[in-house]
């Protein structure tokens, strides 16, 4: 289902950009069908692409869900799996839709951060829904001490910002130490979201234009 809502997320970015778009590929989580399909998808719709390959550290704590290997791979390895002459990316969940150009947010001042990544739209109230935001309550609750939470499915990385300041090992300590507390890591890629927010190394987009904007 994910490779089917990927194609729609391609198309909704490739019909809203200013530029002519890259989109990079982990060969480790996809079909052989969509590898094959996305060749004949970049000829007609004219982006380019690149597939990718990264082999979990034999001495990191390892996760054998697939959709958690995938939340791992996109906070965790981002220094090292991509090659060290791309300067920046923009990460994208495969089930969202491109409402807007993402040259915006690739233009954005940073402010020497390594990482920005757009806000909620709402969801900081209180309302019917507030037993579904996790970190609204215990642990995170109290890590963030009233800081707004910031969406994980789209956001932007200075690679070499976060390459300078060694972000990946940062988190891949965080990580290492939730990994093994189920209640507090699940699902992964928003604890360490919200761990990021909470340090030197975030920089919420709260400028960031409202289609950019994230509804819970």
């Amino acid at each position: 289902m994910y490779e089917r809502l990927q194609k729609i997320m391609i198309l909704s970015a490739v019909k809203r950009s200013s530029r002519k778009l890259k989109f990079w590929f982990i060969s480790n989580s996809i079909s052989n069908q969509h590898r094959e399909f996305i060749p004949i998808m970049a000829a007609q719709y004219g982006f380019e692409y690149e597939f990718i390959t990264f082999k979990w550290p034999t001495w990191l704590h390892k996760q054998t869900d697939k959709q958690r290997i995938i939340w791992a791979y996109k906070i965790l390895f981002l220094d090292v799996m991509f090659p060290l002459g791309l300067k920046k990316v923009i990460f994208c969940d495969s089930d969202q839709v491109i409402r807007a150009d993402l040259a915006e947010l690739w233009d954005l001042d940073l402010g020497g951060k390594p990482y920005g990544y757009v806000p909620m739209c709402g969801g900081n109230g209180e309302d019917d829904m507030d037993r579904f935001r996790f970190w609204k309550t215990g642990y995170w609750q109290e890590h963030l001490r009233g800081l707004p939470y910031h969406i994980s499915a789209l956001y932007v990385v200075d690679l070499q910002r976060f390459r300078a300041m060694a972000a990946g090992d940062h988190l891949r300590v965080i990580y290492d130490n939730l990994a093994k507390v189920r209640t507090h890591a699940r699902p992964l890629a928003r604890p360490l979201m919200l761990t990021r927010g909470h340090s030197p190394f975030c920089a919420p987009l709260e400028n960031v234009g409202p289609q950019f904007a994230f509804k819970p």
